[in-house]
């Protein structure tokens, strides 16, 4: 539970005995039936036609761009397969943009560091001079043909 969730529950369960309700109205007396206080609550925040199964896609996405582990992912959103998790863990068109980022930093970092080797390799013969930095490889690297 995130620290978040547990500061609302925390709200919600103070002043309550241990066999109270969690979820109560305004009189105490318990909710038992919220859809339409969720169609109103929907309504007000501009998503009419939410439905409150979204938020366990919701979850599965965010814990999925979070860097969770698809198993532990699975685990917490009750999914036993692969096939029935994937209809939840919709990929947006910024996770698509964030792993084309991704690929274009990692091919950055490698061609940096190509750079990087040849510059040294550079300096290396300079340094040394074209017969010194000959000699100085390993044996095997001097065989000729």
């Amino acid at each position: 539970m995130t620290h978040s969730v547990h500061k609302l529950l925390s709200a919600l369960v103070h002043g309550k005995a241990a066999d109270d309700y969690v979820f109560t109205r305004a009189n105490g007396k318990p909710v038992r039936d919220f859809r339409v206080m969720w169609q109103n609550a929907c309504a007000h925040a501009g998503v009419p036609e939410l439905l409150f199964h979204d938020l366990r896609r919701t979850g599965a996405r965010n814990l999925r761009r979070a860097g969770v582990a698809e198993g532990i992912i699975m685990k917490i959103g009750g999914w036993r397969t692969r096939s029935v998790f994937e209809r939840y863990a919709i990929v947006s068109r910024s996770d698509m943009n964030d792993a084309i980022l991704k690929l274009q930093e990692s091919e950055n970092r490698v061609e940096q560091e190509r750079l990087q080797a040849e510059e040294q390799q550079s300096q290396t013969s300079t340094q040394f001079g074209h017969s010194e930095a000959i000699s100085s490889l390993p044996p095997a690297s001097r065989a000729v043909n």
